[in-house]
């Protein structure tokens, strides 16, 4: 196969340019034919530019056997719908490829399609991720579905699932977490939790040593709340989780509240640490509450300050300064529940302050 005329030039130069910083290839008569033809291949038949050729034909794991088996890989993936590009993108990443036999490869495709995959759904799969293409059926790709659908009531939300995060679907680290995630004793739902929310979880090392922490915090492995603090210890670096604690502490929080608060409600951690900072500013400079009440409703820090938290606690605060609510009544409720029952019962129930408390709530909204 010819090279094209406009690559020629820039080819000739940058083989010189490699043969030149590595004279022992000028050595290697076989070897530097053998990456020359690869190049023209590459370039011929995939659109690589000559340095992307050249940079993947001499990789010490890049292997290329023949031009007509390479040209069967290629004509097998036209076939079964795959554009030059997503072709190139899939040789780019996984350049054996061109080496391997289709006929092990099509299995693979016929099984996905016999769980309600489409064409369109199996080159999503293959083109984002290439390994796909090189895992064992038997010994991969059947068990970790076989193990998926148990978390889903059927193929077509277990094909979904893998269609939003195909990368968990071909790491072998997902179906070693998942096995001792059940083995451990996390319920289903948790675990379901995470393949939906967070499939880092389930691709992360030493996973373990993390599961043992929750349990020892008393966190009940049967409930979502276990799968929240799973994902706040694995995605959570050291460095920030240490900020956080240090920004808690400096507003009277101890170590011992931290943690209870942690188990009360995990997700208030993966909050940033300039909004843990900014609510406890507003909740205790301009308030004038106690900080330490923050730790019995701590998924108030996932909450919007300033379209809910805000808005919400300057209508509590006017009651509380007009005798109309009871400082130790519940703090938790008015900021959970949705805006039309807070409107409901904080604010049209008190037929006088009506016009006042709705004037004050949407002022701190920012509605005009």
């Amino acid at each position: 196969m010819l090279i094209s005329h406009r690559y020629k030039p820039l080819l000739y130069q940058t083989l010189n340019l490699v043969f030149r910083r590595t004279p022992q290839l000028m050595f290697c008569t076989s070897q530097s034919h053998s990456h020359s033809s690869t190049v023209s291949y590459l370039i011929n038949n995939l659109g690589f530019t000559p340095q992307a050729a050249l940079t993947l034909a001499t990789a010490k794991w890049f292997r290329f056997s023949t031009p007509q088996k390479a040209d069967a890989v290629l004509a097998f993936f036209k076939t079964h719908g795959f554009s030059h590009s997503q072709i190139a993108t899939i040789v780019s990443k996984l350049p054996a490829i061109l080496s391997s036999n289709p006929q092990i490869i099509l299995p693979k495709f016929q099984f996905l399609a016999s769980k309600g995959a489409s064409t369109h759904d199996i080159v999503l799969v293959a083109t984002r991720y290439p390994r796909f293409l090189r895992l064992s059926l038997q010994n991969h790709i059947i068990p970790t579905y076989g193990l998926m659908k148990t978390f889903f009531p059927s193929d077509e939300k277990t094909l979904s699932c893998i269609l939003a995060y195909p990368g968990s679907f071909v790491d072998y680290r997902f179906l070693k977490n998942t096995k001792l995630l059940a083995d451990a004793g996390v319920s289903n739902s948790v675990i379901r939790h995470l393949i939906c929310v967070s499939t880092r979880v389930l691709m992360s090392s030493d996973l373990r040593k993390c599961v043992d922490e929750v349990k020892k915090l008393g966190i009940d492995p049967s409930k979502v709340k276990f799968a929240v603090a799973l994902i706040a210890k694995k995605t959570v670096k050291k460095s920030l989780w240490d900020a956080k604690v240090d920004v808690l502490k400096s507003w009277g929080w101890s170590k011992e509240i931290i943690s209870k608060a942690f188990r009360s409600n995990p997700y208030y951690m993966l909050t940033s640490k300039d909004k843990i900072n900014e609510v406890m500013k507003f909740w205790v400079n301009q308030l004038g509450w106690d900080p330490l009440a923050l730790a019995k409703i701590p998924f108030l820090f996932g909450y919007s300050l300033e379209r809910r938290i805000i808005p919400r606690a300057f209508v509590l605060q006017y009651l509380l300064a007009k005798g109309l609510r009871n400082k130790n009544n519940d703090l938790s409720k008015p900021f959970f529940i949705s805006e039309e029952a807070f409107i409901k019962k904080f604010v049209e129930c008190f037929t006088e302050e009506r016009s006042q408390l709705l004037k004050i709530y949407y002022e701190k909204k920012g509605c005009s």
